[in-house]
């Protein structure tokens, strides 16, 4: 769930790459980089927040019209793997190479060793964006330099579909001959583009993951690469584009729910309007399953659920409220590096508003439940300050399976809902009633509206349907005793 921009342009990008990895900021607080080239690359990278990371003076050596950015949020390898797994990552040759990238390989370790042994390549961090980069080169420093460059850049970008399983979106700068975009045959992570006229008639072109900072920048948003597709931008500011390989459209549906901002177009689906949806198909389930029950105030644990709740509050016919307000100083206790920090972050983080809250019978709505942890004190902490009853509605379905994409769900016993059914959830968080969404309506608030071309999202960690290949039971075991390891590093 890394945030990733590239930008292709005619004057200095740096400030711009900046300004955009601020909108780009909820999807990775661990580490920021940014990568410009002019004759020769330009590198700042660190551990910690984007306005942590840069300052004046490093900024003023990141010089040049094209660069890329990245905000990360620990996938592959460890939470405090360090400043040596913070992207973007840069070889020399062929021509030189740098790329950023979202998402997470479902067959990093093997490929990590087949690069050492039979492409002589060392990886010098834990992240699999070094994985890609390197399978990249490799396979273009074996090509013919008097082929056209972006016969060479595709045939080297179908090396790495043969090669590397998994989820990935990835933009990347080639040294004096422009900048490049791909994203992997399912598209499970998102990738938009935009372009941007200037004054000579010249054009700037824009990738990430998101298009917030489209409108701030004066970009128009141009679309999404498509799954499968590269993206080439020639020195001159031409594009070319071809798609390499057909597969179903899976993109992951916990970018609807959870990770992207509202303000996000993603795949030509508005992350507004579908949480919208998803709050309106929840209470629809609740007047049919409770029809004599309502609450007096359906209250959102903000931010992300604010809209869902909106929603529902509207179909129920019930007083929406912001009961709790969120310190915004504080992250995002989901992307958090242990249990520890996400229990000590949530009492520093939401505050009860009591007028409200009290003598009340209080509707919580949570976009999901993925430990349970927060969950249950967040109904605690209500029930404190006076309220007569809590329930508690997800819009999101229970949360079962890893996922191996790029969200950070590493091991089925993590998940309070891979260990418990539903019961045994509402007695562990102490709701009065307890009501999730169902998978059939999620995906249908998501793909209801939209040129979007969606075959259906990716849903593995709600119905274990992974949607690449060689992930079965024997996999899944060795994928989670690995992530274990990491996590206790």
């Amino acid at each position: 769930m890394c945030g990733v921009v590239g930008i292709f342009s005619q004057k200095p990008v740096a400030q711009e790459i900046y300004d955009s990895l601020i909108h780009l900021q909820h999807r990775g607080q661990d580490a920021a980089g940014i990568l410009t080239c002019s004759k020769q690359f330009h590198l700042k990278k660190g551990i910690g927040l984007v306005r942590d990371v840069f300052d004046q003076n490093n900024m003023a050596r990141l010089r040049g019209n094209w660069g890329l950015g990245h905000t990360r949020y620990p996938t592959a390898g460890s939470s405090d793997g360090g400043v040596e797994d913070a992207q973007p990552f840069l070889v020399h040759s062929p021509y030189g190479v740098a790329m950023a990238h979202n998402g997470n390989l479902t067959n990093y370790s093997a490929l990590k060793e087949e690069l050492l042994t039979k492409d002589r390549y060392h990886c010098n961090s834990g992240s699999d964006m070094e994985i890609i980069l390197k399978a990249f080169a490799s396979k273009m420093q074996k090509l013919d330099p008097k082929n056209s460059i972006f016969n060479n850049i595709c045939e080297s970008v179908e090396d790495v579909y043969k090669r590397a399983t998994g989820a990935y979106s990835v933009v990347g700068v080639i040294a004096e001959k422009g900048m490049i975009a791909f994203r992997d045959p399912h598209g499970i992570r998102p990738l938009v583009c935009g372009m941007r006229t200037n004054p000579d008639n010249t054009k700037d072109y824009i990738f990430a993951s998101e298009n917030t900072m489209f409108y701030p920048l004066g970009f128009e948003f141009m679309g999404n690469v498509a799954p499968g597709e590269v993206v080439y931008i020639n020195e001159k500011g031409e594009m070319q584009s071809r798609i390499l390989k057909n597969e179903k459209f899976t993109p992951c549906v916990f970018e609807q729910v959870y990770l992207a901002r509202p303000d996000s177009i993603i795949d030509n689906v508005s992350v507004y309007r579908a949480r919208l949806r998803q709050g309106q198909n929840l209470a629809k389930k609740w007047l049919k399953k409770y029809p004599d029950i309502l609450p007096d105030i359906v209250v959102p644990i903000p931010f992300t659920s604010n809209t869902a709740a909106l929603s529902m509050a509207n179909t129920l016919g019930a007083r929406y409220t912001e009961g709790l307000y969120k310190n915004s100083f504080i992250g995002r206790t989901f992307i958090m590096p242990n249990q520890e920090l996400r229990k000590k972050s949530v009492l520093q983080k939401l505050s009860p508003q009591v007028i409200e809250l009290k003598d009340k019978v209080v509707m919580l709505l949570d976009d999901s439940i993925v430990r349970g942890t927060t969950s249950k004190q967040i109904v605690d902490l209500v029930k404190n300050v006076g309220a007569k009853k809590v329930y508690f509605v997800s819009a999101c379905p229970p949360v079962k399976y890893p996922c191996f994409y790029g969200v950070d769900m590493p091991t089925k016993n993590d998940l309070i809902a891979g260990r418990m059914n539903e019961e045994e959830i509402r007695e562990y968080i102490n709701a009065d009633i307890l009501m999730y969404q169902d998978i059939e309506d999620l995906e249908e608030a998501v793909t209801r509206k939209g040129n979007h071309n969606i075959d259906h999202p990716c849903m593995a960690c709600l119905n274990c349907k992974y949607v690449t290949e060689g992930i079965d039971k024997k996999k899944m075991e060795e994928m989670e005793a690995t992530r274990k390891e990491e996590r206790h590093e």
